[in-house]
């Protein structure tokens, strides 16, 4: 059974369009969790062969600007509308993940916290989960980074 809605997003967005926030199913594909890595942000599309698109930021490199899994979320859906070359892009089935939300120019809004608390838990990254479910955009200023 899948837990992705039939109100998801078909097709890539275009700029500022609505794109669906997902987490891993419980008891997902090992090698879908090797690819998407936990605590990862995971926004995408769906296809009409029953597959989806998701596009996923999980900062591997530890960048302070996303810290917070909402700007892990802006990241990989500017990278979606953009259709930004990425390795962190992945098409598969619709069963390996469960719709929390969305995700738009404005911001975001997450309809089951409850199944991103659970995805954050398990990652060991709650400390970076939202504190409400309607999550603004805002504008994240770059650190510059001054060596001695």
């Amino acid at each position: 059974m899948s837990l992705i809605g039939q109100d998801i997003p078909m097709e890539r967005p275009d700029t500022d369009g609505r794109a669906a926030l997902l987490v891993p199913v419980t008891g997902v594909k090992e090698d879908v969790l090797m690819t998407i890595r936990k605590g990862a942000a995971i926004v995408g599309f769906a296809n009409h062969d029953q597959t989806v698109t998701v596009y996923f930021e999980s900062n591997r490199f530890d960048d302070p600007v996303l810290a917070k899994w909402e700007h892990k979320a802006r990241k990989a859906y500017d990278r979606l509308v953009e259709n930004a070359p990425t390795v962190s892009k992945l098409t598969t089935s619709q069963t390996n993940f469960e719709q929390i939300g969305y995700i738009n120019g404005k911001g975001i809004t997450i309809r089951r916290m409850d199944s991103l608390k659970r995805w954050l838990e398990y990652s060991d990254a709650m400390a970076s989960c939202p504190e409400t479910e309607i999550v603004p955009r805002t504008v994240i200023a770059k650190v510059d980074v001054v060596k001695a």
